[in-house]
């Protein structure tokens, strides 16, 4: 099944005011993940509202990606993530979290 200790997790986050932006946003980041990381190695999960998918008035979403966290993974992460931010987004966070204790 692919958990920790044979694989990472990792949990992409956003929170957004704008429910446009952040599906928008969160669809560019995957359309990203499918072009760069390998289908065979990793496992991603298309972009769906969190659990608690509204934590004061900040809509939420996020991406599970399952695999191993490499060097070459996390060079791919911070490119994607320098090109977001290249953007400028004004209401858009996006945390990424390894092996995150809490998945909610």
């Amino acid at each position: 099944m692919k958990y920790p200790p044979f694989c990472d997790i990792i949990l992409i986050n956003f929170n957004s005011l704008s429910e446009n932006e952040i599906k928008s946003i969160s669809q560019w980041f995957y359309d990203c993940l499918e072009e760069e990381l390998n289908a065979e190695e990793y496992k991603i999960y298309k972009p769906m509202p969190s659990p608690i998918d509204k934590i004061k008035n900040r809509i939420r979403y996020r991406i599970i990606i399952k695999g191993d966290m490499t060097i070459k993974t996390n060079e791919i992460l911070n490119k994607i993530l320098k090109n977001l931010y290249e953007k400028n987004l004004k209401t858009t966070r996006i945390t990424i979290d390894v092996n995150p204790n809490n998945m909610v």
